[in-house]
């Protein structure tokens, strides 16, 4: 669990819809703000660090589809950890990882397709970018792939009509229910006309879970933080690669040598980075 001098600061990119979906963690974690990437953050955390609090851990609350809003908060805190900041702050591993979020969507299948045979999934999440909302057909291919034999639909919502659109269309491909999950923080269902008749699966965690998970991270952090690892150069890199395949062959680079690694950067984002959220956690 959490240090109690440590103060917790919760980064909500797209997948919580810009933090809305999170304040209900904070009965569960005393003194822990809420905040996005940007100049919202540089001011709580600025004033965090100037009240004397300390260490200030920040944790980027991410199921691995948000890389830019991770390296954004790294930036912020690059700035802010100077002088006598220094030491003080440091940026938590991410809250979870597209392994985890394969994991708990797979244990959703399951359950779905075990109480409701023959009912659809649709996994849903609020719209992001291009190369974030193919990541969530990718996750939703892959629990389709690896599920219980039901068909898995996706809905990058931007409207109601998105996911009414998406559950329509399960219910046209002769689907006998439909079932909305979210691929996010959401814990509450969207409007009865975007249901259109479907029904809510429920948070992947339970707010508890989600408490621990948070408190694990920065009980990690801050013990990184006693031995002179602050994440935030880490943290720097988590969106290198992100978008379009790329290639840094004819950079220039400090030094005058050319930045070559004989490959283009198309980057997994599977690998587990932390021991992964279990039906222990629900």
């Amino acid at each position: 669990m959490s240090t109690p001098q440590a103060r917790t600061v919760l980064v909500g990119g797209h997948e919580s819809r810009q933090g809305a979906d999170l304040g209900r963690l904070l009965a569960l974690l005393p003194g822990a703000l809420v905040t996005v990437p940007g100049r919202p953050l540089h001011d709580r955390v600025r004033a965090l660090v100037e009240s004397g609090a300390g260490p200030v851990a920040v944790l980027p609350m991410t199921w691995g589809r948000d890389p830019v809003a991770v390296a954004d908060t790294a930036r912020t805190l690059h700035w802010l950890s100077t002088g006598a900041t220094r030491g003080r702050l440091v940026l938590c591993e991410q809250f979870g990882t597209i392994d985890h979020l394969v994991a708990l969507l797979r244990i959703a299948a399951t359950r779905t397709a075990a109480a409701q045979p023959g009912a659809a999934l649709v996994v849903a999440a609020p719209g992001a970018d291009p190369f974030d909302d193919a990541e969530l057909h990718r996750v939703a291919h892959l629990v389709r792939a690896h599920g219980a034999g039901l068909e898995v639909a996706v809905a990058c919502v931007g409207a109601d009509a998105d996911l009414a659109r998406a559950v329509g269309r399960e219910r046209l491909l002769g689907a006998d229910g439909v079932v909305v999950v979210p691929a996010g923080f959401a814990a509450s269902s969207p409007g009865p006309s975007a249901l259109d008749g479907a029904s809510f699966y429920g948070p992947l965690l339970s707010d508890g879970a989600m408490a621990r998970i948070v408190g694990e991270r920065v009980a990690a952090a801050v013990h990184g933080l006693d031995h002179g690892r602050d994440g935030i150069a880490d943290g720097l890199e988590a969106d290198h690669g992100h978008g379009y395949a790329h290639s840094h062959a004819d950079e220039p680079v400090p030094g005058g040598h050319p930045h070559t690694h004989g490959h283009t950067h198309q980057h997994r984002h599977d690998d587990v980075a932390a021991p992964a959220p279990t039906p222990a956690h629900l």
